[in-house]
């Protein structure tokens, strides 16, 4: 399919062969590790760390990273494709993947120093190190700007004191890149980005949450005491860490619509192989108008989902702005995973309300990508900031 943009050039949204191989790869690798552990992970909320070192392997956690740091060196086409079909099998470890991807390693590659470069990258991108991203503070989520932990500069170090909230493999993070306040409430330019290791001195874990989906994600708190961090951890330049933060989301909306568009997926095919076997009145249940409509909406609805994610990748790919699009790609989908979760554990009838088939799980690991990474509430200010400029 060919897209035609704003200034006639044509788009073509045709699967790659790197796509159709880097798909096969991931179900079979998820059908053979992920699939038979799925309720185990989610019931005992076990992070499978040893999985995303298999993943490591694969080139799954350093998609974007170029091979010279030791990467798949592929584009946002096929990380979309990766997210979207681990996201199939396991919402949970789509999230992961997507947060380790998008957030802590995009953010290096995005802005460390070739030094800084040489020495994460290719340890995030083999599975070495799971990595975690902090912005989100206990009071302060969309509010990012009036953030309380604080970096005072002493000498040649930096001491951070304050806490992080909802951060994506808080406890079990080897690397985390964090954004923290060095000027005014309130300053766009009063924050700044640095990379911290576990084990610092004064840089711990706090609780970790017990989440309604998710499960296998971890989520906790990041803690930090007197944390002395070298002025060398710091990405870019002093002040410029708000604006980082913005530039990565663009590309984390884009990982939260594929992992959308993945459980939404993942949720469809279940409904749609439950309701041609599911008999009623001497025949499927497809075959009755209530349910085949129901399949049809949800069907245009997820391919929906995906031309607007594959059109932000592409802009991601060519460098564009992407802020409107990754936006309305991460609002759309995210709200049409709920929908096509709620409508598939409806087919499932009361079978869909137990653990026992697998949409009562989508239908629970769906809502958070209407909430992660901005809510659909901030997904519709951004996206009419843009049009209304």
């Amino acid at each position: 399919m060919e897209v035609a943009t704003s200034n006639t050039e044509f788009i073509s949204f045709n699967e790659t062969e790197n796509q159709r191989m880097i798909a096969q790869m991931v179900r079979d690798f998820g059908n053979k590790e992920i699939a038979p552990n799925i309720m185990t992970w989610d019931e005992s909320q076990e992070f499978p760390v040893s999985l995303f070192k298999k993943m490591g392997g694969l080139g799954l956690m350093g998609v974007l990273v170029p091979e010279e740091f030791g990467g798949a060196g592929l584009g946002y086409q096929e990380y979309i494709t990766a997210i979207i079909e681990i996201s199939r099998i396991d919402g949970s470890i789509g999230l992961s993947t997507a947060a380790h991807n998008s957030l802590c390693t995009n953010h290096i590659l995005l802005f460390a120093s070739p030094e800084q470069k040489k020495k994460y990258l290719p340890k995030l991108a083999s599975g070495e190190f799971i990595g975690a991203w902090g912005l989100t503070e206990p009071n302060t989520g969309s509010d990012a700007g009036n953030m309380r932990t604080v970096a005072v500069r002493d000498g040649d170090y930096y001491i951070i004191n304050g806490a992080k909230n909802f951060i994506t493999h808080g406890k079990s993070g080897d690397v985390a890149v964090v954004i923290v306040r060095t000027g005014e409430v309130g300053d766009s330019h009063g924050m700044t980005a640095f990379i911290l290791e576990k084990g610092t001195p004064g840089f711990t874990a706090g609780k970790k949450e017990n989440k309604l989906g998710m499960r296998a994600s971890e989520t906790a708190e990041l803690i930090f005491t007197e944390c002395r961090v070298h002025k060398s951890q710091m990405l870019g330049k002093e002040g410029d860490g708000f604006v980082q933060a913005l530039k990565v989301l663009d590309g984390g909306r884009i990982s939260i619509a594929a992992l959308s568009v993945g459980i939404a997926q993942g949720a469809f095919d279940a409904a749609l192989k439950y309701s041609q076997e599911r008999q009623q009145f001497n025949q499927s249940i497809s075959k009755f108008q209530g349910i085949s409509f129901k399949l049809a909406d949800m069907a245009t609805k997820i391919e929906a989902s995906k031309l607007l994610t594959y059109r932000a990748g592409d802009l991601k790919n060519r460098g564009e702005s992407v802020t409107k699009e990754s936006a309305m790609a991460k609002l759309y989908a995210s709200e049409v995973a709920v929908d096509v979760a709620n409508e598939a554990v409806q087919i499932f009838g009361g079978y869909g309300y137990t653990k026992d088939f697998p949409v009562e799980k989508f239908y629970r690991d769906a809502k958070l990508c209407t909430i992660g990474e901005g809510t659909s509430e901030i997904q519709k200010l951004v996206i009419s900031r843009a049009i209304l400029k």
